[in-house]
């Protein structure tokens, strides 16, 4: 008897992907679906969907501030919290957070878990807290 595979989710691409040849949009499925669910999560401000208004993450409240280590506490908070509420198919590990090279850029490490596979995975999102120079 064959196993079949657990299945973690199947969404729409992010940025969504429509191809009017095929009257269809493109799909994502597992592992995928969770990375792109995470950006998801990490790039809409919270009450931003208005069906669901506590989903995402309020990164904006931190723009223009100065880079402090209260400040990273703060974000890796506000992140650890976004995802405990809107992403249960995963366990962060760790989150960590870097200066980038370029000024008032933050690089936001997310470390995690996928609970039904015990897959251990890992993304990179940048933060600007300033204006694009």
């Amino acid at each position: 008897m064959e196993k079949k595979p657990l299945f973690l989710g199947t969404g729409w691409s992010f940025p969504p992907r429509f191809y009017q040849e095929k009257g269809t949009v493109e799909m994502v499925s597992d592992e995928e679906d969770i990375q792109e669910s995470l950006e998801i999560i990490l790039s809409t401000g919270s009450s931003e969907r208005v069906m669901q208004l506590d989903f995402g993450c309020e990164l904006s409240q931190f723009m223009f501030e100065e880079i402090t280590q209260s400040l990273i506490t703060r974000i890796r908070g506000t992140i650890s919290d976004a995802i405990l509420d809107n992403e249960t198919r995963i366990e962060v590990n760790d989150i960590s957070i870097e200066e980038g090279e370029e000024q008032g850029l933050l690089l936001i490490g997310v470390s995690y878990t996928v609970r039904a596979t015990n897959t251990r995975s890992n993304m990179v999102y940048p933060f600007y807290l300033n204006e694009a120079q």
